[in-house]
């Protein structure tokens, strides 16, 4: 595979996540333009360099794919001057409050019980194929929005992994990116310095004993499979990526044009 294009990574105090997705290689040899997209975690505390860092990437669009409870326990976005924001929540508050309060308050047996043996990797691979199948409106609005006006563009969620991460792998898609390219890049977000950070309510050494981290990795981890599991979705469901971003998102092949227009070197 076509090595990715080297660029700088900034270092954001309160960003976590960021990076660029240009230099991905297409399937037809062509490369994503660099400054045009971009993913991350939540921006609610960006300090005051990073928001004049993400103002001088020009963006014209941020795309926040948190729910209520997230922006509840994470607060909104800074306010960028001269950006839209625009909330596409893709998962339901009530899923995002429940998740939370597993991760900030389950003991330890209750998160053997919803998590161990497996289960916790299977709750992703279920969450991803169901944004897959189910939020297909949402990914629509983006990427017709991309296609018109809406680049350079940042999407994120709360960690800058799942939901972002499918958003942006539903994006490389319709430009279409190799999907090992499009693995690699999310696989990033594994790194210690992207990693979303866990809170728990209680301080003690308990509440953060290797089991429990253990326990709570797979939701925090970004896994080939859970990607793979969203592409195993589009071919079982649309028998493919064309029919899925055709059938599903309602993409023309004018619209794919005018997308790859803009973000294809």
């Amino acid at each position: 595979m076509t090595q990715q294009v080297p660029s700088t990574e900034p270092e954001l105090a309160g960003v976590r996540n960021f990076r660029d997705v240009g230099g991905l290689p297409t399937v037809d040899g062509r490369r994503v333009r660099q400054g045009v997209l971009f993913r991350s975690g939540h921006l609610a505390h960006a300090t005051g360099e990073d928001a004049a860092f993400l103002t001088g990437l020009g963006l014209h669009t941020i795309f926040d794919f948190r729910n209520a409870a997230d922006q509840k326990l994470e607060g909104p976005d800074v306010e960028l001057p001269g950006v839209r924001n625009v909330n596409l929540p893709l998962s339901d508050p009530a899923d995002g409050a429940e998740f939370w309060r597993m991760v900030r308050d389950g003991d330890l047996d209750q998160l053997r019980e919803i998590l161990s043996d497996g289960k916790g990797a299977g709750r992703m691979i279920a969450s991803y194929r169901t944004i897959i199948k189910h939020r297909t409106a949402e990914h629509s609005q983006v990427l017709h929005a991309l296609a018109e006006d809406s680049v350079p563009a940042l999407m994120h969620c709360a960690a800058g992994k799942d939901r972002a991460g499918l958003s942006i792998a539903v994006t490389l898609l319709a430009l279409g990116v190799e999907r090992e390219a499009i693995i690699d890049d999310y696989l990033k977000s594994n790194a210690k310095h992207r990693r979303y950070k866990v809170h728990r309510s209680s301080s003690a050494a308990s509440a953060y004993s290797p089991e429990v981290m253990e326990l709570l990795s797979p939701l925090f981890d970004a896994r080939a499979e859970y990607l793979t599991a969203a592409f195993d979705t589009i071919d079982e469901n649309w028998g493919g990526v064309d029919a899925y971003l055709e059938e599903g998102l309602g993409l023309t092949p004018q619209d794919r044009k005018r997308l790859r227009e803009r973000l294809l070197e």
